[in-house]
């Protein structure tokens, strides 16, 4: 089960977490990411990462396929059935093309069979951690406009619902049954709250606001 968030304080240092049953990779690659300055915490199976994680902690998954209890596929889809969004690399020590497939498909970066490439290995963990750092970044700017959009007062929610509709002040203030210049103001005031200083960003911001994801569960 999914440890609950300690708070909304996010540790800034990513951590490249290594789950394998296999001690022996479990070691070197623990090696190879503090070799390369990174963050690293080993886990011999999925239970005990699970336990171990926080949701707010960035970083990404170096995960082996084939574990027993909870395999790795299965931690992949137990983490999205929970909408959690992180970075999987799979290993796997054995060729396994419909597996490598179905994983790909729900989410994960790439697949790599044992023994790996150390290069490949640490420029995929790099660009998984800039892809999360990315993902966490727009995340932050969605959940910012979906709290700046639920602090609009009932009639400026009223007034830019039209607006992104597309409806024009006239037809707003007919509908409302207020003024031109009422509207006008609301636009203004909505605008301001929001931090877009054109149509298209209003649209652009109340269609990123839509797309916020609930806290993981």
């Amino acid at each position: 089960m999914i440890a609950e968030p300690q708070g909304t304080a996010v540790e800034a240092e990513p951590t490249v977490y290594v789950i394998d049953d296999d001690a022996s990779i479990r070691e070197l690659l623990t090696w190879l990411m503090k070799r390369e300055n990174l963050r690293v915490e080993a886990f011999a199976n999925a239970q005990s990462f699970l336990k171990a994680w926080r949701p707010n902690q960035p970083g990404c998954l170096v995960l082996d396929l084939f574990m027993p209890g909870m395999s790795g596929l299965d931690l992949q889809q137990y983490l999205n059935a929970h909408e959690v969004e992180v970075p999987v690399i799979f290993l796997s020590g054995g060729a396994d093309v419909s597996r490598a497939v179905e994983a790909v498909k729900s989410g994960a970066i790439d697949f790599i069979e044992k023994p790996f490439d150390y290069k490949r290995i640490v420029a995929l963990v790099r660009e998984c951690l800039e892809r999360d750092a990315r993902l966490r970044s727009e995340r932050s700017r969605h959940r910012q406009l979906a709290d700046r959009i639920a602090a609009l007062t009932q009639r400026e929610r009223e007034v830019m619902q039209r607006v992104v509709a597309g409806q024009l002040n006239r037809v707003i203030a007919e509908e409302l049954d207020i003024s031109i210049k009422t509207v006008e103001a609301h636009r203004s005031h909505i605008m301001e709250k929001l931090g877009v200083t054109s149509l298209a960003e209003l649209v652009q911001a109340v269609l990123e606001a839509k797309r916020t994801r609930p806290a993981p569960r």
